[in-house]
């Protein structure tokens, strides 16, 4: 990995990686950099995507007590000054952060160790499983500023669904880890000292996983829902077809006949 990024940490044993917004002083907020490296290391990282040698797993989190407070307030100064196209310009640098989260060809985790609010909740609900603690608080408030929370809307509402966004984008309001858990925001919920082991246990499902397996599971996972019926029926087979001739599929089924492991775990 690149040693040049000054507002996070990558570390990685060569089968997990995990990425931490380290701004810790001001709760992991966003700004121009951020993005820009948080951009670049998921591109990074996504290119070492490979078999059962290659990188596997990317977990994002926080330094500190906070995952990510949004927007950084001086970068927020900064953007009020800013022209119409150069908001057009910075905010699509944001939306095309979301986008490589959420197309990560990995299995991303969301380690959500301490509050979420903007772009933050936007940062989790790219990831593909999302663990938050117990101590962790939610907010969309971008209306309480006369804003909304528009490049992250596709994920959150593809998170939670149209009538929990309704309450989420409209209220504002700040909702504990638990109402996150229920509207769907988050999938597991650990009290701090338990949140890494319920991490570990997602991690370990995962490398015990086909590689392949895992990549085209988030592409029918992402794919599916946007295609017609007839339209799923091919695409459909034709991925099982292909999953059951390759290589980690003629494996994962010999090491089921056999009573082993296969070679990937």
């Amino acid at each position: 990995m690149s040693d040049s990024y000054k507002m996070l940490t990558i570390n990685s044993d060569g089968r997990v990686a995990r990425v931490t917004l380290n701004r810790p002083e001001i709760h992991n907020a966003f700004n121009e950099v951020v993005i820009s490296e948080l951009t670049a290391a998921m591109k990074e990282l996504a290119a070492q995507a490979g078999g059962a040698d290659g990188l596997r797993v990317v977990v994002l989190t926080g330094a500190g007590k906070s995952f990510c407070a949004g927007a950084d307030l001086n970068w927020m100064k900064k953007m009020a000054a800013y022209t119409y196209e150069e908001n057009i310009k910075d905010a699509l640098a944001l939306a095309d952060l979301m986008y490589t989260i959420y197309t990560c060809p990995l299995p991303t985790i969301a380690r959500v160790n301490g509050s979420a609010f903007g772009g933050g909740v936007g940062v989790a609900s790219a990831c593909d499983i999302v663990v938050a603690s117990t101590e962790a608080r939610f907010s969309l408030s971008e209306v309480k500023l006369g804003l909304v929370p528009a490049c992250i809307a596709p994920y959150v509402i593809e998170r939670v669904g149209q009538r929990n966004a309704r309450e989420f984008f409209l209220t504002g309001e700040r909702i504990s880890a638990q109402k996150a858990l229920e509207i769907g925001v988050a999938n597991k919920i650990a009290a701090p000292d338990e949140l890494d082991g319920i991490v570990d246990g997602y991690i370990a499902h995962l490398l015990s996983s086909s590689p392949q397996a895992l990549r085209w599971a988030k592409d029918l996972v992402s794919k599916t829902p946007k295609m017609k019926l007839d339209e799923c029926r091919q695409f459909n087979a034709e991925m099982i077809a292909k999953l059951r001739v390759s290589e980690e599929g003629q494996e994962g089924i010999s090491a089921f006949f056999e009573k082993r492991k296969p070679n990937w775990a």
